[in-house]
């Protein structure tokens, strides 16, 4: 019987996922003149925004993208710089990425929507909510960065692999940031790759390291959020470890915490249903 029902929740698991996947678009717009790509689904009149981390594309999320997409429209960019977007010549500062997703939202015409972001997108998600007090209805940070003092052995294999770009240096960065010996997919892999090697991405990649190395520390202006915060953190990231955490936790006003065990960097990829249920959860809180 315990077989049967576990066979049973997978399999309506997997349609789940397979009827939202068809129903994924790729979509356009402009700003500032530049090209944006993004992805959308889900009919809601409720907006959750995914912004990924440095280096990386919309299709970061794909693994929970689909699990909250029955509950909230669900968009994710590409963060300007970064994946399939425009890589304009610029000063890539975390107001430069405030600055743009406020321009994101105007054009879409999203208002007060929940923003979800891991390790940069985490600092930049931040960043706009200390900001914008009242316009976010509800934060998820994941690993944010901003904190951290000094660099890691993982986070340098990840600047040596997006600089470098081939499928040796890429894995070793990726398995190193899981943090759990196993292999990493290998459309993860080839998806860095290939991005890393567009016009441009090196330099926005760069001028992205220099905007947050100058940049004030995101400390100081954790206490202006005022949307409940829920943190989320792997027991095991190696990138930027979770004693980081209480940085965010203790400045936030109104914040809670979750830590995943058995998980590095990136834990909605590692334990995506785990991470999906305890953000929905958080969003469906009052």
């Amino acid at each position: 019987m315990i077989l049967l029902s576990l066979i049973a929740k997978f399999t309506k698991t997997y349609l789940v996922m397979l009827i939202v996947a068809k129903i994924v678009e790729e979509k356009f717009l402009q700003i500032d003149g530049h090209k944006i790509r993004y992805l959308e689904s889900g009919t809601s009149k409720n907006a959750l925004v995914l912004i990924h981390g440095l280096g990386a594309s919309a299709e970061r999320w794909s693994r929970v993208f689909p699990l909250f997409a029955s509950d909230f429209r669900v968009i994710v960019p590409d963060l300007i710089g970064f994946g399939y977007s425009d890589k304009p010549t610029a000063d890539y500062t975390p107001e430069f990425f405030s600055d743009f997703l406020e321009k994101f939202f105007a054009e879409l015409k999203i208002i007060r929507p929940s923003i979800m972001g891991s390790s940069l997108g985490g600092q930049i998600s931040a960043e706009y909510a200390s900001s914008h007090s009242g316009d976010v209805e509800k934060l998820i940070l994941i690993s944010p960065a901003g904190t951290m003092k000094k660099s890691t052995p993982a986070l340098d294999a990840y600047i040596m692999a997006a600089l470098y770009p081939n499928e040796s240096s890429a894995k070793n960065a990726f398995e190193m940031m899981e943090g759990s010996g196993k292999n990493v997919e290998k459309n993860i892999v080839t998806g860095f790759v290939e991005r890393m090697r567009l016009p441009n991405a090196k330099l926005a990649f760069m001028s992205t390291l220099l905007g947050l190395k100058n940049s004030e520390p995101i400390a100081s202006k954790l206490r202006f959020i005022s949307a409940p915060t829920l943190i989320v953190w792997g027991a095991n990231d190696p990138v930027i470890p979770i004693n980081y955490a209480d940085d965010f936790v203790s400045a936030i006003r109104d914040c809670r915490f979750y830590r995943m065990d058995g998980c590095g960097h990136a834990p909605y990829v590692q334990d995506p249903h785990t991470f999906a249920s305890k953000v929905l959860e958080f969003l469906g809180s009052a």
